[in-house]
């Protein structure tokens, strides 16, 4: 294994094992050893997450874990950010994400919203408990090529669907992809309301997104 790899592995690792205190050490390390700022968000970080995910999933970790791995991520992004941008970098699109009305989720969102922004899409982040007329505002506004919408719980799914509805209504639906996400949502989900996908996890999102704007 590379020096490289390995310092990708424990930035992975600090996420899992919630080390707040040595992840911005790390993130230096990386950058300081010439590792892509994208790669230590891609390879390192959003890895160390889909960890988190998998052992949230089991049952390993519970709800502070999740929001203790989306605050290491956090402090990590600080030192990564600025070298992220990249200059004067076109943007390959535009996004707008939310959290659906009624749920207060917000670390996959973020996860979401990070790595967009690596990847050199704009992101207007609407944040959590957004109303299907804030979504329709902001579509109106921005012109996005792609709205995403985050839900973590069942109960707030069906929120998705009013907000795809209201795009209708305002005949702003056919001007946009729609791309959901959340632990309950499926392929499935999202053909039943009329999504154009369903993302398992941040990762396959941003792909998902690349391929609609290539």
């Amino acid at each position: 294994m590379s020096d490289k790899d390995e310092i990708i592995n424990k930035i992975r690792d600090a996420i899992v094992n919630l080390d707040i205190d040595n992840i911005q050490r790390l993130c230096m390390e990386a950058l300081k050893a010439g590792i892509p700022a994208y790669d230590i968000v891609m390879k390192g970080m959003s890895k160390g997450m889909e960890i988190v995910g998998e052992k949230y999933e089991r049952n390993e970790y519970f709800l502070a874990e999740l929001i203790m791995a989306g605050e290491v991520m956090k402090e990590g992004m600080k030192v990564l950010e600025p070298h992220l941008a990249g200059g004067e970098v076109k943007k390959i699109g535009k996004v707008i994400l939310g959290t659906v009305r009624g749920d207060l989720h917000d670390i996959g969102k973020n996860i979401v919203a990070t790595l967009l922004t690596a990847a050199g899409f704009e992101v207007i982040d609407l944040g959590v408990d957004v109303p299907p007329e804030k979504f329709v505002e902001a579509v109106k506004e921005n012109k996005p090529d792609i709205v995403g919408m985050s839900a973590l719980l069942t109960t707030t799914m069906i929120e998705m669907e009013n907000v795809i509805k209201a795009l209708k209504d305002a005949g702003l639906r056919d001007k946009v992809k729609i791309i959901i996400g959340g632990a309950p949502i499926t392929k499935e989900f999202a053909d039943k309301i009329g999504a154009d996908a369903a993302a398992r996890d941040a990762v396959e999102g941003v792909n998902i997104c690349k391929s609609w704007v290539s």
